[in-house]
């Protein structure tokens, strides 16, 4: 790979992530405090992920992989969701900013596939080749969430009150149009499936694999990705507000330390996974859950600080022994044929099915521990998923019996 290609596709993945990291992460602070949204309210707008995630295969079966070339797609949909951040960076109430986050998360969501897409046809050994580009996209979302608390100091308490976090619907509206210009310079993605060839649901959601559920140890896999997806849609949804109504300075850019903790435990995860093996690496990925919420249950923003940063910096083990764990296990237990329909009916599962229960059951017990306006009983609603978390480990441990993976990258 050329020089030209590699950056023009690490600047692609930076983009990508920048885009996303740099309003998702303070959506729910700037929802409540400055739309005035409930906690069901907010959850509905997280929940747009999920609905997103649900219908970006159609986008990729129907359109992506049959009638056009990839990196035109990805033009076209970061230049409309340019023109999408705009309106909600203009949106002063729940009822008008709703439609256009609807709207940008089913067109975002089939971008992260696309651009996996661009960069791997550009790619002769992408398990070597890819992840140096990718973590290019975990470094955008560290930039947005530094940008935002450090330059811009967008989320202390004074901006918050005063509406500046709608910029960020400003910035990342900026960056979505830049994107989507670059695209159109990117290397040549041609559709990879001929246009005359019939495509079923079945085949765009992955359906196909389910019948990798008919073997007990994946069944149990399957259940307990969906499972762990509530307790993490509690993190998406709550922990940016959570550190700025208990007055932790610089929330967003002190979250970041999750991204990079993410890119450290993705180094060490062959290591984990070939002493330890697959069962013990995913059961450490849903206690680190527990522990998580737990220290955000029990720490606060004076003398146990430290208890929150931990909390945060956990997201590497939250996140790659669970999910980047689970990917390789998905993998090695569907084989060539059934590979990529395996991953589908996982992401769909998760991100579409399993975060939408969680991101409902988020928003119901943080309205339910409302003290009064803007002010909640954080320690409570804490608990709930680092209860939840160890409960799925458990079941996990006692259903899933051990077997030997081998670590692939």
């Amino acid at each position: 790979m050329s020089f030209k290609t590699k950056f023009q596709l690490s600047f692609m993945m930076f983009l990508e992530f920048f885009i996303w990291g740099g309003w998702f992460v303070t959506l729910g602070t700037f929802l409540g405090n400055n739309l005035n949204a409930t906690g069901g309210e907010i959850a509905q707008a997280f929940s747009t992920q999920s609905w997103g995630a649900i219908i970006a295969p159609f986008i990729i079966g129907l359109i992506a992989d049959r009638y056009f070339n990839a990196e035109r797609i990805l033009g076209v949909l970061h230049l409309v969701g340019a023109f999408l951040m705009y309106q909600m960076y203009q949106a002063d109430e729940f009822a008008l900013f709703y439609p256009y986050i609807l709207g940008y998360m089913i067109l975002y969501m089939p971008t992260l596939a696309l651009v996996n897409s661009i960069s791997f046809s550009q790619m002769k050994d992408p398990a070597k080749e890819f992840s140096p580009i990718r973590v290019f996209g975990t470094i955008g979302w560290i930039v947005a969430g530094l940008v935002i608390s450090y330059i811009f100091i967008w989320d202390s308490p004074e901006s918050i009150q005063a509406g500046m976090l709608k910029n960020t619907f400003l910035m990342v509206g900026i960056a979505s149009a830049v994107l989507g210009l670059f695209s159109f310079t990117l290397p040549k993605t041609p559709p990879s499936v001929n246009k005359d060839e019939k495509v079923s649901v079945a085949d765009m959601l992955g359906l196909d694999a389910l019948k990798l559920l008919k073997d007990r140890n994946f069944l149990v896999f399957f259940i307990s990705s969906i499972l762990i997806c509530i307790p993490l849609a509690f993190y998406y949804q709550n922990a940016n507000p959570f550190l700025s109504e208990i007055g932790m300075e610089n929330p967003t850019g002190k979250m970041t330390i999750g991204q990079a903790s993410e890119v450290l435990f993705m180094l060490l995860l062959p290591y984990f996974f070939t002493k330890f093996g697959f069962k013990k690496t995913i059961i450490a990925g849903m206690l680190a859950w527990t522990a998580r919420y737990l220290l955000f249950a029990y720490g606060d923003a004076g003398s146990l600080t430290f208890m929150l940063l931990l909390g945060i910096a956990l997201h590497g083990i939250c996140y790659d022994f669970f999910f980047v764990s689970g990917q390789i296990y998905t993998d090695s237990k569907a084989g060539e044929k059934y590979k990529s329909a395996a991953q589908g009916l996982i992401t769909l599962a998760t991100y579409g099915v399993g975060m939408l229960i969680g991101f409902w059951i988020a928003g119901q017990i943080t309205d339910n521990y409302l003290i009064s306006e803007n002010s909640h009983d954080w320690a409570s609603i804490w608990r709930f998923p680092a209860i939840f978390a160890f409960a799925v480990a458990i079941i996990f441990a006692l259903l899933f019996k051990n077997e030997k993976i081998e670590y692939k990258e």
